[in-house]
């Protein structure tokens, strides 16, 4: 944990208590802050009184004398209406931030001081999970203490305080740099932008402006990677290479660029010199399948670079990574069926990385829809064998795959797993993919993504140990 010293002696309010929330109320309490809290939930409410909180409704706070309201980043800061703590806070002049604003302040209250610990901020619409824990790999491959976190498995106050080889790598949603006015990253780095969260921005515009701020608080002295293959990330380049701030190093696949990092057939390049070098094949990288983890092979290379000098090592450990839980992710074989867990997929634009990947696909979606549903993905629909359509979206993608796609309304994972499965294993195709893509968030029948893929790997693997039943 990282004890937030900032509001030492000071009355703070968190409303929200979810992860973030929990961990910010602890490190508030750590730090010798008064805490008072307060979330919907009972089981989150004991968590909180539990860690020392003062627990009670938001509207029974001492508003006069809080220093600072912490705010959830689920919870509404400005669409579609402001939550009303978040109107009580602005009438009573009380400062409104969020989780990774308090690491900010705690782990580098002076930016310019020597010695202090890097930080690499993640940000963009699709691949940013994976891009922040390949940075964190590259970087512990090398030698370095490499502190994972933010929007990504921990939460930024629940990471280790620096130490001599401490290097933080944070994912941080388009909420959260809404509510880090102060954050300083030393690298910034932006992966995408497609349309997302326009629910909780307002418009397009408002959430392509909230991605660019975060590139806008980069040091002077570090360094800004952009992802320049979507129209709203290369004016974003354009506009930062020319505003006289950090260094901005450009990413592509697919196209050749006279300066920064690229991808053409798999193989990375980097042209920061004279000459472009010829880096690795990323076809190597067995984890890292498809154009789309090109980019991210490219995002992180460019960022580990500032601090890993020798370019073979960041190729090996590119090779080495793994992959990551819910991202195109292997979970079980049962006969010819292969089942990948998608879970992350929470748009289109996140679905077709995965539809591109396989063919002969039983695909398994749906959810709490986002705009502009499954419709762009039709390009794709001639790899999908059926389609498995599971709660709110449900009836809205059967109608788009009218006559373009066989279908099924399962309603629930659980019926959606059991019939692709089943149909998977008796088709004719000689390596049937059911895969979980759902290109919708997860809040109407699941807490998050993660659950969502949690069940489905626990389907799949019931699944794998019932008895296979002989041919009478």
């Amino acid at each position: 944990m990282i004890p937030v010293r900032t509001f030492s002696g000071k009355e703070v309010a968190v409303f929200g208590l979810a992860r973030t929330g929990l961990a910010c109320a602890r490190a508030l309490k750590a730090g010798g802050a008064e805490v008072y809290a307060w979330d919907d939930k009972e089981i989150s409410r004991e968590s909180a009184a539990a860690a020392g909180a003062i627990v009670r409704p938001w509207q029974q706070w001492p508003w006069e004398k809080l220093a600072a309201l912490v705010l959830s980043p689920g919870v509404p800061f400005t669409h579609p209406r402001p939550h009303d703590t978040v109107i009580k806070a602005k009438e009573m002049s009380v400062e409104i931030v969020g989780d990774i604003e308090l690491f900010a302040r705690e782990i580098r209250p002076d930016p310019a001081a020597p010695g202090r610990a890097p930080v690499i901020a993640v940000t963009g619409t699709n691949g940013k999970s994976t891009t922040t824990a390949l940075i964190g790999h590259i970087l512990g491959a090398c030698g370095f203490d490499a502190q994972v976190g933010g929007n990504i498995g921990k939460a930024v106050l629940e990471l280790s305080p620096p130490g001599p080889k401490t290097i933080y790598v944070l994912e941080i949603s388009s909420y959260q740099i809404d509510l880090s006015p102060g954050l300083e990253p030393d690298v910034a780095i932006l992966s995408n932008i497609t349309p997302d969260h326009i629910d909780r921005h307002g418009t397009m515009e408002n959430y392509v402006a909230v991605k660019a701020k975060l590139l806008k608080q980069t040091a002077k002295s570090g360094l800004n990677v952009v992802g320049v293959d979507d129209s709203q990330g290369a004016s974003i380049f354009t506009g930062l290479a020319s505003n006289g701030g950090p260094p901005c190093a450009p990413v592509s696949v697919g196209k050749v660029l006279g300066r920064g990092v690229f991808v053409l057939d798999g193989v990375l390049y980097d042209a920061h010199s004279e000459r472009a070098a010829k880096i690795m094949d990323l076809n190597a990288a067995e984890h890292l399948p498809g154009a789309h983890n090109w980019q991210n092979a490219a995002l992180a290379y460019a960022a580990t670079r500032p601090y890993v000098k020798d370019a073979r090592a960041i190729a090996e450990a590119i090779v080495d990574f793994p992959g990551l839980a819910h991202r195109i992710e292997d979970v079980g074989r049962i006969g010819k069926v292969r089942f990948v867990n998608d879970s992350k997929a929470t748009n289109a634009d996140a679905a077709e990385r995965a539809l591109v990947c396989f063919s002969d696909i039983f695909w398994v979606a749906g959810g709490k829809p986002k705009e502009g549903g499954i419709a762009p993905l039709a390009p794709h629909f001639s790899r999908v064998c059926k389609a498995y359509l599971i709660g709110d979206a449900a009836k809205d993608f059967a109608a788009t795959l009218e006559g373009k796609v066989e279908y099924e309304i399962s309603g629930t994972l659980e019926n959606a797993v059991a019939s692709a499965a089943t149909d998977a294993a008796a088709s004719q195709a000689p390596s049937p993919v059911v895969l979980l893509s759902p290109a919708c968030a997860s809040f109407d029948q699941f807490r998050d993504f993660e659950q969502r893929g949690d069940v489905f790997r626990s389907l799949v693997a019931k699944l794998a140990s019932m008895p296979v039943r002989e041919a009478s």
